[in-house]
């Protein structure tokens, strides 16, 4: 009865249910049935958190890391009890835990003071997202998957107390229990009297704090964000606060994803000058963190856990013949043709090895692709396909996404007025997918923020006094339309394009998609839209069944997180030797027409080729890039890059294509609509007489002829005006 509280005494005896049973356990039984399960689980013999407790006090790390399905199997009460006032069982628990670690570790020293211990906890139970977090939920253990957007500098935060009286310097420790809320210090002194004593009272609040002698642990505050594939079409994401302490302190940086899982908790927010304290029972949600586990280590990408049966279904997968064919086909099955586009995005979506040389210099693995064509070729159709099928992906347009907005950006916390970090769009698709639509339309100035996002995979950030560097290891995937919205066959790429060649040359792959008037193409198109649109079944449609977009999006994952395929010593041989080749083809073809070329083949260009032929190896994890993959790579390097290299070989030069424009209005001035003449004359008259090249002659001859504006009769002699 000498304890400095109310003492009271059930008079009825311990509450009992219909059965008679006991109802309400003491702390004290509930303590020690938590005691026994960390002292007595096992799991094939081993003691599981025993050993982890030996291991980590070994190594002065006070805390044990519990995973609740283990509770469940040995009491499944407590389990429930602990998950529905975590507030009452978890500082039991903590105490149950220094209890063993005086057992296990010192059974014989029973006076060594032992600090406080920290329990974790995790779990596979049902995630719950913020934005399902209601007030049924308060105090209650939950679990929310999200991305971290931003974490506070550590903070110290008092666990004890040491207060004493201005007066009479009585002192006391006090114990500080709540999250965000604060403490209130008493208002007498409490010393103790004698009986025969009699000085004066204290006056009233005497107490003040002793900050050398309290006792701190480390806090940090997170925010964590709903992941942006989990955000509701036209809704903002929605973001909650995070207080983790000591062990669970600087676990996670920025665009991690992670799944927290903690105490749902509410404190009362300090009003600011012009609040009114009217709404005094309103609180603001926090979590207090008892466990953080991060999803994707970047090895893995994806929540990379595969079961037994899913792993022998894509090794299976991975040795049919025709995988390559199959999986390019599977992609967007609903856009006709584009073959070697969608064999490119297939090659994307796996990416080639990362590799780190031995002076630390780092080689990208990601594959960029640009599709650059005119417009209804279902560009952004593919491009959200993409965003659908990619583990990780964000899908953003041009013209919406501002620099900071792609890379990151400085915020200041509205209560401590510190800036931090949030980062953009690439940081956040940290191990996936940016794709970028409306590429032409964004500034100079935001285009050029991610070149060292495309090459280098890092952000470097140097604003308000943070001078840091993020990972941005995505890969990039832009759709854009020529200068003119359409592509002009009569000028170089050059002029069609509009980007520097600094940003092209980090694209490993640039596709130039044309919308060819063919009457054959076209009907097939047709038939296959209406296909679409009338029974949702195109005409190329039977592949639509052979893999799901649930099944290609595991497959990638387990891809990218089993194999890495280096190239084989033939295979580099040829790569290198077919190299030089297109060098000087590209050198000749510049030198024929006088300019250099737009699309720019350099050491990267190489490079580009290496990282498609490992990620067509990766398709069929196959460790080793043999020359099959060699060939295809080469091809389809060829069939994109290459290809719009050589668009504007035929052209000639700026000279020749200036000439060949003032030829051509002479040309209409000289022949009305009806009027004929014959290709001697016209030859005689401009080559002759008024000093034009024969080159632009026959140049503006065939551009006029294609605008259907001249036709040639009688093989070819006579020259008809037929339009405008």
């Amino acid at each position: 009865m000498d304890r400095q509280s109310v003492y009271s005494l059930s008079v009825y005896g311990p509450e009992r249910d219909d059965n008679g049973n006991v109802i309400q356990e003491s702390r004290a039984q509930i303590q020690q049935q938590l005691l026994n399960f960390i002292l007595e689980f096992q799991l094939d013999g081993v003691f599981v958190y025993r050993d982890q407790i030996r291991e980590n006090v070994l190594v002065k790390q006070y805390n044990c890391d519990i995973d609740i399905a283990h509770l469940i199997s040995y009491n499944e009460e407590l389990a429930h009890k602990l998950n529905a006032e975590p507030a009452d069982i978890i500082p039991l628990f903590e105490a149950a835990l220094k209890q063993c670690t005086q057992r296990i570790v010192y059974p014989s020293q029973r006076e060594i003071q032992l600090p406080e211990h920290q329990l974790l906890l995790h779990s596979s139970a049902s995630q719950i997202s913020i934005r399902d977090l209601n007030a049924m939920n308060v105090s209650q253990l939950v679990r929310i998957p999200g991305i971290i957007i931003g974490a506070s500098t550590l903070s110290s935060k008092a666990t004890a107390l040491h207060i004493q009286c201005r007066n009479c310097q009585h002192s006391t420790n006090i114990p500080v229990t709540g999250g965000f809320s604060g403490i209130s210090l008493p208002r007498t002194c409490g010393r103790p009297r004698q009986p025969n004593e009699d000085t004066e009272q204290c006056p009233l609040d005497p107490y003040f704090v002793v900050h050398e002698k309290c006792q701190f642990i480390d806090q940090q505050v997170l925010k964590l964000q709903e992941a942006p594939d989990q955000v509701p079409v036209g809704e903002l994401p929605r973001h909650i606060l995070i207080s983790a302490d000591r062990y669970l302190t600087n676990r996670v940086v920025p665009g991690s994803r992670c799944t927290v899982m903690g105490v749902f908790s509410i404190y009362q927010s300090k009003g600011g000058k012009g609040s009114s304290s009217a709404a005094v029972a309103i609180r603001n949600p926090y979590l207090r963190a008892v466990g953080i586990h991060s999803d994707v280590d970047h090895t893995m990408k994806g929540n990379a856990t595969f079961t037994e049966e899913e792993e022998q279904e894509f090794l299976e997968m991975s040795r049919m013949p025709n995988l390559y064919e199959k999986f390019a086909n599977c992609i967007a099955p609903s856009i006709y043709g584009n073959a070697d586009i969608k064999k490119a995005i297939a090659c994307l979506l796996m990416g080639g090895s990362k590799k780190i040389l031995p002076d630390g210099m780092k080689l990208r693995g990601d594959i960029n692709v640009l599709l650059l064509g005119d417009p209804g070729t279902a560009k952004s159709q593919l491009l959200k396909f993409v965003e659908k099928v990619a583990p990780i992906a964000i899908y953003t347009s041009g013209k919406g996404s501002s620099a900071a907005g792609l890379t990151a950006s400085v915020q200041r916390d509205t209560n401590t007025r510190e800036f931090y970090l949030e980062g953009g769009a690439m940081v956040l698709a940290d191990g996936g997918v940016v794709c970028i639509d409306e590429f032409d339309k964004m500034r100079d100035e935001d285009r050029v923020a991610i070149h060292e996002a495309m090459e280098q995979q890092t952000i470097s950030i140097a604003k308000a006094g943070i001078t840091t560097i993020l990972n941005a290891r995505t890969s990039v995937l832009a759709a854009a339309n020529p200068i003119f919205g359409r592509y002009d066959d009569f000028k170089s790429p050059g002029e069609n394009i509009d980007f520097q060649t600094t940003i092209l040359s980090r694209f490993d792959m640039i596709f130039i998609v044309r919308d060819q008037h063919e009457r054959g193409r076209d009907e097939r198109i047709a038939k296959h839209v209406m296909g679409i649109h009338m029974g949702g079944a195109g005409a190329e449609d039977q592949v639509e069944a052979e893999i799901s977009v649930e099944k290609m999006k595991r497959y990638i994952s387990y891809c990218k997180q089993k194999c890495a395929p280096r190239l084989s010593q033939e295979a580099a041989e040829k790569l290198s030797s077919h190299f030089v080749t297109i060098r000087r083809q590209v050198h000749a073809s510049e030198l024929s027409s006088n300019q250099r070329s737009s699309i720019p083949i350099t050491v990267r260009q190489l490079e580009a080729i290496v990282r498609i032929t490992e990620s067509l190896a990766k398709l069929t994890l196959s460790p080793i890039a043999t020359e099959a993959h060699v060939d295809e790579g080469i091809r389809l390097f060829l069939a994109s890059t290459m290809d719009a290299v050589r668009q504007g070989e035929g052209q000639g030069s700026r000279e020749l294509m200036d000439e060949a424009s003032k030829v051509e209005d002479e040309l209409r001035r000289r022949l009305p609509i009806g009027w004929s003449t014959s290709l001697a004359n016209l030859r005689r008259d401009f080559v002759g007489q008024r000093g034009y090249s024969e080159q632009a002659l026959h140049r503006a001859l065939q551009v006029l002829q294609r605008r259907d504006t001249l036709q040639f009769r009688h093989g070819g002699a006579q020259v008809y005006r037929s339009g405008v």
